[in-house]
């Protein structure tokens, strides 16, 4: 697991940033249909089972750390930092953004992982440019 202060200190001195926000991480991953009677549970409604990773399952963090460093790789530490559900674009010049923004959306969009827009912020100019 990547700790803040290196992803600070990757991003320090860059021009421009984008925050991206997944939204409900886990469940944004299915499971194997023979993997979901694993999961079932009682209610008083009945007996279900997940369909989608819960974050009650055992190594569900790392798996999704897992996933998001395999299918964001290459773009990882180059043009993009990633923290569980908190994704950041960055670049040295306000030109190369649009460029490493459109590349992430394209992955986005590849695995159908879905953001949280209102904790989104694009575009934001460091204090040091």
């Amino acid at each position: 697991m990547p700790q803040i202060d290196k992803l600070v200190d990757a991003t320090t001195g860059h021009a421009m940033l984008s925050f991206i926000d997944a939204f409900l991480r886990y469940h944004q991953i299915p499971l194997y249909i023979e993997d979901q009677e694993k999961t079932t549970f009682v209610t008083d409604r009945g007996l279900h089972c997940y369909r989608v990773m819960s974050f009650v399952l055992m190594n569900a963090r790392a798996i999704y750390m897992r996933l998001v460093n395999k299918i964001f790789e290459p773009l990882l530490e180059k043009t993009m930092e990633v923290h569980m559900d908190d994704m950041i674009v960055k670049s040295m010049h306000d030109a190369e953004h649009d460029k490493g923004l459109w590349g992430t959306f394209e992955i986005l969009q590849r695995y159908d992982m879905k953001l949280r827009p209102k904790k989104c912020v694009s575009r934001v100019q460091s204090e040091s440019s």
